[in-house]
């Protein structure tokens, strides 16, 4: 489930967009009045060395693809919404 944020216009939509990017967010779809953005999070380097150490060897690495996906598949999503 995205949250929602709310904006008062254009202007300060775009604001919003840009900091969202310089948090780590990407565009995922963008309208008139509204836009869609996803944090791009394929999960920590630590959590994966661990993984790696634990069950790479097992799993030949799978275990790690199957996190990083796991880490995108969850990651925040944020709307952002001119109020009308």
């Amino acid at each position: 489930m995205a949250r929602i944020r709310r904006v008062d216009d254009q202007k300060e939509m775009e604001k919003v967009i840009d900091d969202f990017i310089t948090q780590g967010y990407k565009v995922k779809s963008q309208g008139e009045r509204s836009t869609m953005m996803k944090k791009k999070d394929f999960g920590s380097g630590g959590m994966h060395i661990i993984i790696l150490i634990f069950l790479g060897w097992w799993t030949i690495g799978i275990a790690n693809a199957v996190y990083a996906a796991y880490k995108y598949f969850t990651a925040d999503e944020v709307q952002i919404k001119v109020e009308e």
